[in-house]
């Protein structure tokens, strides 16, 4: 389900399982935040917990949570500043239209609860990528998403005729052991300390396969990377 990765006087880092809806849901009970919350007031008696940002059902990867209100206000703004830096993972058996850059566009929705890109550019999605051919006819996506938009990076991969493996909405022909979509890394000031995180995947055939671990190993600080202009 979770597993906590650190924990701070003002925030803490936890790592959520692929397939675990963040909110409650009337027929799979308990979503992500209700049982962080329960696991740190037993555990660690902590009596306030605050999402400050979430992670679609099919997401894995790093979610952090304050602990009091005041550091919920300052992460606030620090994700409203898109000051936050975000790295995910995805993984698509198709080829795009383009094999990194930018992917820009207003998001309006659609059918089915999906959303689409538009050519617009009023209020822009905003993503760049990088990918790299792996094993099995597919390419591995490092992506890192300037504006924080609803399905932004599942929408992204679909508008250039890549969208992720075992996606639900956007891909629901793929047929997968999870929808591979994972937050791989974060990176942020939080009153003048840099803290950076890093989390390996460990669910998922694809990401498990010696082609993924390779090319892992040379992504294990993205912020560093020269990164489309």
């Amino acid at each position: 389900m979770f597993k906590i990765i650190t924990q701070t006087d003002d925030f803490v880092v936890v790592a959520k399982s692929a397939g675990i809806n963040f909110h409650d849901e009337e027929q799979q009970g308990s979503g992500l935040f209700s049982q962080v919350k329960r696991h740190m007031k037993e555990q660690f008696s902590v009596t306030e917990l605050y999402p400050i940002h979430r992670l679609d059902k099919m997401t894995s990867g790093l979610v952090i949570f304050a602990k009091t209100l005041k550091s919920a206000q300052i992460f606030g703004k620090l994700f409203e500043e898109h000051s936050v830096e975000k790295y995910y993972l995805a993984i698509s058996d198709k080829k795009p239209t383009k094999k990194q850059g930018w992917i820009k566009g207003d998001m309006a929705k659609s059918r089915r609860g999906m959303f689409k890109l538009l050519r617009s550019m009023n209020n822009p999605a905003i993503s760049q990528f990088f990918s790299y051919s792996i094993a099995n006819k597919q390419r591995l996506y490092l992506l890192k998403p300037l504006s924080g938009k609803t399905h932004q990076l599942r929408v992204a991969l679909s508008s250039i005729g890549a969208p992720i493996i075992g996606d639900p909405l956007y891909n629901s022909s793929s047929i997968a052991d999870r929808g591979y979509l994972h937050a791989y890394a974060l990176r942020f000031n939080f009153l003048g300390t840099i803290y950076q995180y890093i989390l390996p995947i460990n669910e998922g055939e694809y990401y498990l396969t010696q082609s993924v671990k390779d090319k892992l190993a040379e992504l294990d600080q993205p912020w560093l990377l020269n990164w489309p202009k």
